[in-house]
C-alpha cells in the first residue's frame, strides 16, 4: 500500500514539473503573439480611420498643377506623414507619369517636384479632420495641350486618392 502511495506521490510531482515546464514555455510565445496581434489590429484600425478626398485638381498651361484635399476621416495626419508622402503625376493618354520629390527648401517649384501648403487651424502641426491640404506640382510629364492628366498622393500608410484633370483650366 505505502509503494502505491509513492508511485502515486512521484506521478503527481513528474505531472506538475512537466506542466511547470510546459508553460514556461509557451507562455513567452503567447505574449510575443499578442503584442503583434494588437500592432496589427492598431495599424489596420488606423488604416480605416484614415480617409481623404481630392476636392479639385487644376493645372496651366505651363505644367503647374494645384490639387486641393480635405481629412475626411478621423485620424490627424502628422505634418511628416505628408512630408514622406508620395505624389505622382503625369500624362494619362501616354501613360507617361512622374513620382515627383518634396521641394526641400524654400523657393521656386522646379520640374519633378512638389510642394504642400497646410491650412492648419489650430496651429497643430497635423491635418486634422476637416482641414485641407494644398499640393503644388510641376511634373514633367503633364499634359498642357487640354488632355487627361492623372494627379495620386499616396500616405505612408498605404492610404491613396488620385484624381484626373486637364491643364489649361488656369491660365
Amino acid at each position: 500500500m505505502s509503494s502505491d502511495t509513492f508511485t502515486t506521490a512521484l506521478f503527481l510531482i513528474t505531472a506538475v514539473i512537466a506542466a511547470g515546464v510546459l508553460i514556461s514555455a509557451i507562455f513567452p510565445v503567447i505574449y510575443q503573439m499578442a503584442g503583434t496581434f494588437s500592432s496589427a489590429g492598431h495599424a489596420s484600425d488606423q488604416q480605416l480611420r484614415t480617409d481623404f478626398k481630392v476636392v479639385l485638381a487644376v493645372a496651366n498651361s505651363s505644367g503647374y498643377a494645384q490639387v486641393w484635399m480635405k481629412n475626411t476621416g478621423s485620424v490627424q495626419i502628422s505634418v511628416s506623414d505628408i512630408q514622406r508622402s508620395d505624389v505622382i503625376c503625369g500624362d494619362v493618354v501616354k501613360g507617361n507619369f512622374n513620382r515627383l520629390s518634396l521641394l526641400s527648401q524654400p523657393g521656386p517649384l522646379g520640374q519633378g517636384q512638389w510642394t504642400y501648403t497646410l491650412s492648419d487651424l489650430n496651429n497643430n502641426n497635423y491635418w486634422d479632420p476637416g482641414e485641407t491640404l494644398e499640393i503644388d506640382a510641376f511634373p514633367t510629364t503633364l499634359d498642357t495641350g487640354g488632355g487627361p492628366n492623372y494627379f495620386q498622393f499616396t500616405l505612408p500608410n498605404g492610404i491613396w486618392r488620385s484624381d484626373q484633370f486637364t491643364a489649361s483650366v488656369l491660365s
